[in-house]
């Protein structure tokens, strides 16, 4: 019997694209793995990956272009992937920061903080900019922080219950407000 590292292993096999990754692009790299898997139709319905990189305190305007240049070059080659594998209407990609930043530069750069960002690409998603920007007025900051205006767990309802068709409140332990206007069910 194959246990689950020997069956991950086998993914690449069963795995065929034109699709040219990037190889020294790490989370080009880390896309095509989950392509791989996902080729391989083993039933995994949830993927992770990181581009962990984004933790700069210093130069961020030169560094952060760099970073989503490498962001933007591999969800290029992952969509592209999942069209050619017959998946994209399956899947929904959620890109998001687990920190936000401060509003204000602390003379190298800024720091952790509350207003972050999220991104959802696919087919089933309708498109858009859903919240409101945040008030950078002094008066309505939270210390130095913009309040966030979309509870992420919110989205989480959302993609659990309107496209995995997953009951949320067992997922997350407890009744969320989903923002049903984000994916076509």
């Amino acid at each position: 019997m194959l246990d689950g590292a020997d069956t991950l292993r086998s993914a690449p096999e069963k795995y065929s694209s034109t699709v040219e990754y990037n190889a020294e692009n790490p989370i080009a790299q880390a896309l095509k793995g989950v392509a791989q898997v996902m080729s391989a139709d083993l039933g995994t319905r949830i993927f992770y990956t990181q581009h962990g990189s984004f933790d700069t305190h210093t130069n961020e305007l030169v560094n952060h272009a760099k970073l989503w240049d490498e962001v933007s070059e591999a969800i290029e080659c992952f969509w592209a992937d999942l069209n050619e594998l017959g998946q994209a209407d399956d899947t929904v990609i959620w890109m998001f920061s687990e920190f936000g930043r401060r509003i204000e530069d602390n003379g190298a750069g800024t720091d952790h903080g509350s207003g972050g960002v999220a991104f959802m690409i696919g087919n089933p998603v309708n498109g858009g900019l859903y919240g409101d920007y945040p008030s950078l007025k002094p008066a309505d900051q939270l210390e130095g922080d913009v309040h966030y205006n979309t509870d992420y767990r919110d989205v989480y309802a959302t993609i659990l219950d309107d496209f995995m068709h997953v009951d949320s409140e067992w997922v997350l332990n407890d009744k969320f407000n989903g923002k049903s206007e984000l994916v076509a069910n």
